[in-house]
Order: structure tokens, then C-alpha cells, then sequence
């Protein structure tokens, strides 16, 4: 699947505010995805940077204006932790790479994942630290390329290897110590069902977020989880995750941007990609309606 030149999405009918992570059709490469959301009127896509390489980002952010369609968020910056000086200056600098390619794409929202415990360590308080560091050191960088910095609350099962933010009230505490030095909002959030819906405080949590929800993110959380438990999100409705409930908390806190389907999957991946977007097309109009 390729995009001719003069084709440019138009949104279909209640998918004004739909958006496709690359991640979710995996083997598609950028140009495939971006085709598919113009065939389907799916009028956003979410990136991620290893798409995002295979054209460099001018180009990538040449097709994918061209073909009429918002990139809604980058994936991802973050990994912030490392067990020595050397790789935490590493890791800085590579967020300030993908701060460049997200000005460049076009979009002022950067994905944090902020990294896992540092190889050997037991230190989780530590952990943490260079998480708030690695944010702080980043954060004026990202402001002055217009970029928002918005950090993903990961589920706790996945502290140890990829994030020790596990809450969204752990987000949101970063968010307002760091952003409130750097231009109010300029630091925000990920609101991720896959990630959030268990959290008995996440309601609250949403709504003390306002407008620091920079993206939200949904798919289901399918049983029984695979051996890689990163790869046991479903489409919306196929699992336990009350969506709708937590889209309607996002609205009610003032968020007016788009919804991102992110799924890991392996069965999603290997089912053709335009059977795939059907699916989230028909999940979202019937599962989310208005809401947001």
C-alpha cells in the first residue's frame, strides 16, 4: 500500500478525533500506515521513532502533511536511568534528538517512558531520582523547541525494565515540580488505559491532571496474558478495561485532543493492517462515541 500524491485524509463520521499508533500495525512501515489511515478517514497517527527512521523525520513529516493527517504524539523519549554517568549522558542526549524530530514531524507532544531500574541495582528510590533529573535537564530543551514533555505512567509489573513511574499520581507530581519552572504545562502526562486502569485513585487523579493530559492512549487488557506480558493488550472492548469510563474522566478534565489506539499484540500484528483499522474504526464509534 502506497499514498498517491493528491490523497488526503478525510475524517469519517464520529472519527474526527481517532488516531492510529504505529505501533499497533506493526509490520506496516510509515507509508503503509499513513495510506491506511487516509483509506480509512482516520484523521491521526502517532509515531514511533523507528517509523519515523526509515525516512528520516523531514520526510516523514513531508508525507504524512501531505496526506492531510495530525501526528499526534512521538514515541518514545524516556529510558532515562542508567547504572553510570556515562550512560545517563547518553540517554539525555538522545531525548534531545527525539525533542529535534518531534518539533520537526510537527507535533508538541514527546512520550516518556522513563526507564526501568538501572542494571544490578536494588536502589529504587534512586531510580527515581534520575528520573526527575533526567526530566529536569531535559525540560528547557524541550521548551524551547515548543515540544511538551509528557510522561507515561507505566503498569507496575513493568518497574524493574521500564519504568518507575508507575501511578499517575507519580506522573503528575513530576510533572507539576519540573513544568512549573518551565512554563506551566510544558510538562504533562500520559493517560494509557492499558497502563492506568487498575489504579483505585485514577479518576481523581485524571481529574487533578486537567490540562496536563498531553495524549491518551486505549486498548484492553485481554486474559490470559502471554508469556510477555507487554503483548496482552486487545482491541477496545475485547477485555476487562472499563474505556469508555475513563475517556469520559479525560473529557471531564478539559482534554480535547485526540484518542490514540496503541496495541502490542501479536496476533493484532499479524492480521492484515487494513482489517485491523476496520476493527478500531467499528470499536471506536460503537465503545466511545462522543466520550471523548
Amino acid at each position: 500500500m502506497t499514498v498517491a500524491p493528491t490523497a488526503t485524509v478525510t475524517a469519517g463520521p464520529g472519527l474526527e478525533r481517532l488516531s492510529l499508533n504505529t505501533a499497533t500495525t506493526k509490520r506496516w512501515t510509515l507509508a503503509e500506515a499513513v495510506a491506511g489511515c487516509v483509506a480509512a478517514g482516520i484523521p491521526g497517527i502517532g509515531l514511533w521513532r523507528d517509523r519515523v527512521a526509515e525516512l528520516g523525520a523531514e520526510k516523514a513529516a513531508r508525507l504524512v502533511r501531505d496526506a492531510g493527517l495530525t501526528v499526534t504524539s512521538l514515541c518514545r523519549g524516556g529510558f532515562l536511568t542508567a547504572p553510570d554517568a556515562a550512560g545517563r549522558a547518553a540517554a539525555l542526549e538522545d531525548n534531545r534528538r527525539a525533542v529535534e524530530e518531534a518539533a520537526a514531524l510537527g507535533t508538541d507532544t514527546l512520550v516518556l517512558v522513563c526507564g526501568g531500574m538501572p542494571g544490578g541495582s536494588r536502589d529504587l528510590p534512586g531510580a527515581r531520582r534520575m528520573v526527575a533529573d533526567g526530566i529536569s535537564a531535559l525540560a528547557p530543551y524541550a521548551h524551547q523547541h515548543g515540544v511538551r514533555l509528557a510522561i507515561e505512567p507505566l503498569h507496575p509489573m513493568f518497574c524493574a525494565d521500564r519504568a518507575v513511574v508507575s501511578t499517575l499520581g507519580q506522573a503528575l507530581d513530576l510533572a507539576e515540580e519540573i513544568g512549573g519552572t518551565h512554563g506551566g504545562d510544558s510538562v504533562g502526562v500520559v493517560v494509557d488505559s492499558y497502563h492506568v486502569w487498575w489504579d483505585p485513585q485514577v479518576e481523581q487523579q485524571i481529574a487533578r491532571a486537567g490540562r496536563r493530559i498531553a495524549a491518551f492512549q486505549v486498548c484492553d487488557w485481554v486474559l490470559p496474558l502471554p508469556a510477555d506480558a507487554l503483548l496482552g493488550r486487545g482491541h477496545v472492548g475485547d477485555g476487562c478495561i472499563d474505556v469508555r469510563a475513563l475517556a469520559t474522566a479525560v473529557a471531564a478534565a478539559g482534554y480535547q485532543g485526540f484518542t490514540e489506539v496503541e496495541i502490542f499484540n501479536q496476533e493484532i500484528w499479524d492480521t492484515p493492517g487494513e482489517q485491523t483499522l476496520r476493527t478500531l474504526v467499528d470499536r471506536h464509534r460503537s465503545i466511545l462515541g462522543e466520550a471523548p
